[in-house]
């Protein structure tokens, strides 16, 4: 059973091995989520039902960092957060609260780590919470090369000037670090990608973006406002969490408040997230 707090708490720095692997979330810091301007489909009464989910001031936690994956001295980051800066609650948006940045460099510590030490970034989106690092000005990943989605590249929205000249390109299928390969999840953003993190029969999802909160899981067609196109973001929502069904089969939420490891069981007839331990520094 999960304890409650966690599901109301940002994570912090934790690890699991993953055969020759070892992954581990690197926090940046954390955003406040307003449940049904996130989830519009969803009501009152369901945020009644399920207000574990919720802190003090009726907002939904969420993470912003990125996942390390190592294999032994060879590194790389999914996803560079948010960056170094903090923005207010503005009470007239209609689902983000307050969001911060800038713990990602001291995180990387933690893990004995330096931003140097990163010979690849890659990212799931384009996203400001998933790029911030990566356009710190001066640079913070001195030595990395930056991997982008194809389809997100071709399609993408946001200012990216810092990452053109050390950008290659990622398509479907790709392997971009020894045991991870790219896959498809659009519906988030058009090229919206996931990783496929997999070694000795044991494989880790780490699906950005196409799951924003543990109770999604449960409720696939719950698909958030910031999905580009919600039809196509549940399509392949349901199809990961199939491929999480799976045996010898865990999850990586970035954005799952202090659960960002786990599995998803059957709860009776739906789906459910169930956080497994990992060991946290």
């Amino acid at each position: 059973m999960t304890d409650d707090n966690r599901l109301r708490r940002p994570s912090a720095v934790c690890s699991l091995h993953l055969g020759d692997l070892k992954v581990s979330y690197v926090p940046d810091g954390a955003m406040l989520l307003k449940p049904t301007g996130l989830l519009p489909t969803t009501a009152a009464t369901d945020w009644t039902t399920h207000a574990t989910h919720l802190n003090d001031t009726h907002r939904l936690v969420a993470n912003t960092g990125g996942l390390l994956v190592e294999h032994g001295p060879r590194a790389l980051l999914i996803d560079a957060g948010f960056g170094p800066r903090a923005v207010p609650e503005d009470p007239a948006h209609p689902h983000r609260g307050a969001m911060h940045g800038g713990a990602l460099p001291g995180s990387l510590a933690l893990l004995g780590r330096s931003p140097a030490d990163i010979e690849t970034v890659a990212f799931t989106h384009l996203h400001p919470d998933h790029i911030g690092w990566a356009l710190a000005d001066p640079p913070l990943f001195t030595r990395a090369t930056y991997l982008v989605p194809k389809a997100e590249w071709d399609t993408r929205e946001h200012t990216t000037a810092p990452l053109e000249h050390r950008t290659e390109l990622v398509l479907p299928g790709d392997e971009i670090f020894p045991g991870v390969h790219a896959l498809a999840l659009p519906g988030h953003t058009a090229g919206h990608t996931g990783f496929v993190i997999a070694s000795r029969g044991t494989r880790l999802l780490a699906f950005g973006d196409a799951l924003l909160s543990p109770l999604q899981v449960s409720h696939p067609e719950w698909s958030a406002v910031v999905d580009e196109d919600p039809y196509q973001s549940e399509r392949h929502r349901r199809r990961l969490i199939t491929e999480l069904l799976e045996p010898n089969t865990l999850g990586f939420g970035i954005h799952f408040a202090d659960v960002v490891f786990g599995q998803v069981l059957r709860d009776g007839s739906s789906a459910a997230w169930h956080p497994i331990g990992a060991r946290a520094l």
